[in-house]
């Protein structure tokens, strides 16, 4: 009898736990069809809950039967909410439109900022929203992700003019730059203070300065993935801009237009840019030594939605960059087109979207009294992303095929040439499991990774925690394994960088390798930090890291002879701290970062320090909004770094290149100057680098949506003299921006 009692509750349990529905869906601005990321749903009267994702999508699996009252909440906007009805083994599919608030409220709680913090890991993550950049004082009116960025703990910008983005001592090739996850070899114009990526057609960007999960791969440093806005899908509408640096048009236009009784919906969003400063400067700053820079840019959009959140989209772009200087003539070009569909089939809680993709890059630089450097790199990706949910957690997981083709031409201070043609494809798997018990949240995973141009496999273990200690405080690490097979070619002797090819990795011997290593560059890192909210809604965050390179692959820049090896194998290492500081008060904002850091590398010749080590990296942002309708804003930025190191000069002498041989006349013919270097590379330092921005903004709403906004800002206020170039032969210094005042109008609707 004990025993059929036993069996009996059992079974009944069983049926109960059985007896259970899923709620999924998206969460959408109701203005313009637009899915909300990171908002909250909860399910009154239970504890069930979910944040949407970057899509707006939620999921809430193994929910009781019944009837069920759903509001989703999301900052500045109006709480929505809907009844829905959960039955057995079925999962309810909805939509929630909710609307922007009429009248902001002076202080608000942001709960999906707080839910993120309790329920994910968040390590070396930061998710920038348009509201964020638009906060940074711009230069030229224009506000940019490339002038945000350096804000941002631990990241680091070379430069006001041909700057590259160091992320964590990693250098621009060991950071993968994603635009809606199609690969982005050069991110930043030559003139350093804007990006590819346009801030108006931006949805969110996540920023990954280390442990980064399982699902990104290829890089040993650092990801910045953005994801853009599918467009306007109920009204058309767009904006045009215009500054002394550049002007650009935006476009949204809906082709079937979303309702709320339809599933089905389309929409194109178009967007250009071009910069005219190599012309306007003549005239508004001809005190300013040379800003010969002009770029052009088009990106274009197409978004179809259809039943239960299935979406289909296809992003194309063509980005275009110049700068003409007396002595040197550089220009790239970036092409790409890539398309995702997103199925999310009807009564499952998984849901997965397949990827394609292709992008190509090209560069060249020529050089007076040198030969001219070129390089492109062409990279196609395809694959299936998969998620099922269940309660309080994820499982991820997917898989890929990635080629990449490069061309490649280079010139070593010796004289010795580099040269690439060649074919690669990669392969690819991961999986990675998020789950959220109480105050414990962990994300483990792994990824493995197969090159198959030299034959290498990388399996790669990641993992990320965090304890929620208090409702205020919580501690969090991070750690991982990583790897690459593309390299960057530069030259350790130029002083300002302004030529980064593109190559990948070959089974050939390099330089200092041992037995049968292959050039696989591979790395780990490990992350301890912890987060603190304190009254008055200031957040303060701390992370120590460190990053070991121990098998990094680079030019042989010691190749004096035809037969020495084309590369050469070094170590490296990163290590610092990071603090952030963040206070948002009513209508004041306060943001500060303080960067500590040291980076090194080791060629088995020397141990140096790279040329973007930064000692010392602060900055301190203010923005604050006033007037009756908060439609006056004033911020401003100050950045300081410590000096970059630079390989100092010794001595000139003549070098003749023997053009006719051992029949070369010595007594007759001219030389070229030659430089000998010190011995020590990067033995030098350069002075310290700072700024300051001012910026004010004005905006004038008007009929139908329709709105003005007027924004004067000043660039280096103080005229602070910032060196970017030395020219050893002539002794002469090149700064970098002057004071620059510039004054933008844009018109929106």
């Amino acid at each position: 009898m004990k025993t059929l009692f036993t069996t009996v509750l059992v079974l009944a349990s069983f049926i109960v736990f059985a007896q259970k529905g899923s709620v999924k869906g998206f969460v959408v601005d109701k203005a313009n069809g637009e899915g909300i990321p990171f908002g909250t749903v909860k399910v009154e009267g239970t504890e069930y809950g979910a944040a949407t994702d970057d899509r707006g999508f939620f999921s809430i699996p193994n929910l009781p039967l019944g009837e069920y009252k759903l509001t989703a909440s999301y900052i500045g906007y109006e709480n929505e909410t809907i009844t829905v009805d959960v039955k057995k083994n079925q999962t309810a599919n909805v939509k929630i439109f909710i609307s922007v608030k009429t009248v902001e409220l002076q202080g608000v709680e942001i709960n999906g900022e707080k839910q993120q913090k309790e329920t994910q890991t968040r390590v070396s993550v930061t998710t920038v929203s348009p509201v964020d950049i638009n906060r940074i004082p711009s230069v030229g009116g224009e506000a940019d992700i490339a002038q945000y960025l350096p804000v941002m703990p631990g990241i680091i910008s070379t430069g006001d003019q041909g700057g590259q983005i160091i992320i964590r001592g990693g250098t621009e090739v060991q950071t993968r730059f994603l635009l809606d996850g199609i690969q982005i070899y050069n991110p930043i114009h030559s003139i350093g203070l804007f990006s590819v990526y346009e801030t108006d057609i931006v949805k969110n960007v996540d920023v990954y300065t280390g442990g980064f999960p399982a699902q990104y791969g290829t890089r040993t440093g650092a990801v910045v993935d953005v994801s853009t806005r599918d467009g306007n899908q109920k009204d058309f509408s767009g904006k045009v801009s215009a500054s002394p640096f550049m002007a650009h048009a935006l476009l949204e236009i809906p082709i079937v237009k979303l309702k709320e009784n339809s599933n089905t919906s389309a929409s194109l969003i178009v967007s250009s840019k071009v910069s005219y400063l190599d012309e306007t400067s003549k005239v508004l700053y001809p005190y300013a030594s040379s800003l010969p820079y002009s770029f052009y840019d088009f990106f274009g959009k197409f978004t179809l939605n259809t039943t239960y959140g299935n979406k289909f989209s296809v992003t194309g772009f063509d980005y275009n960059d110049n700068a003409n200087f007396s002595a040197a003539k550089y220009n790239w070009n970036t092409f790409g087109v890539g398309g995702v569909f997103l199925a999310v089939p009807k009564n499952s809680n998984l849901f997965f979207n397949t990827h394609v993709s292709y992008s190509q890059y090209s560069i060249s630089l020529s050089e007076l009294n040198n030969i001219p450097r070129s390089s492109s790199i062409g990279d196609f990706n395809v694959g299936m992303d998969f998620t099922y949910y269940v309660n309080q957690g994820e499982l991820k997981y997917g898989l890929a095929v990635e080629g990449t083709k490069t061309d490649f031409a280079f010139t070593n201070t010796f004289g010795q040439n580099i040269d690439q043609n060649q074919n690669s494809t990669d392969l690819d798997a991961y999986f990675t499991f998020h789950k959220y018990v109480k105050k414990f949240v962990i994300e483990a995973g792994a990824r493995f990774q197969y090159y198959g141009v030299i034959g290498a496999a990388s399996p790669e273990p990641r993992l990320s925690m965090k304890y929620n200690v208090t409702e205020k405080f919580r501690i969090k690490m991070a750690s991982g394994m990583y790897s690459q097979n593309i390299i960057s070619a530069t030259n350790n002797q130029d002083v300002v960088d302004l030529f980064t090819g593109y190559l990948t990795g070959t089974n050939e011997t390099a330089l200092h390798s041992t037995g049968n290593a292959h050039n696989l560059q591979r790395g780990v890192d490990a992350i301890l930090g912890f987060e603190v909210d304190l009254p008055k809604n200031i957040t303060v965050n701390v992370e120590p890291y460190f990053k070991y390179f121990w098998h990094m692959l680079d030019l042989n820049e010691y190749k004096q002879f035809a037969s020495d090896p084309d590369f050469i194998l070094e170590k490296g290492n990163a290590y610092g701290i990071d603090f952030l500081v963040k206070w948002q008060f009513k209508r004041l904002f306060v943001y500060g970062t303080y960067s500590l850091a040291w980076t090194n590398r080791n060629d088995s010749i020397q141990v140096y320090p790279p040329y973007y080590d930064r000692r010392h990296n602060i900055n301190l942002v203010i923005a604050y909004k006033f007037g009756k309708k908060q439609d006056w804003e004033a911020s401003g930025r100050w950045n300081f770094g410590s000096g970059f190191p630079f390989t100092k000069t010794q001595a000139f002498y003549e070098y003749n290149p023997f053009n006719n041989g051992i029949g070369t006349n010595i007594t007759t013919s001219n030389g070229n100057l030659g430089i000998v270097y010190a011995s020590q590379i990067d033995g030098g330092r350069l002075p310290a680098y700072s700024r300051l921005d001012l910026e004010i903004k004005k905006m004038f709403a008007l009929k139908s949506k329709m709105k003005i906004e007027l924004v004067a800002g000043v660039s280096n206020v103080l005229d602070r003299q910032n060196i970017f170039y030395f020219d050893p032969i002539s002794y002469t210094r090149v700064n970098q921006l002057p004071i620059l005042p510039s004054l933008s109008v844009s018109f929106a609707w």
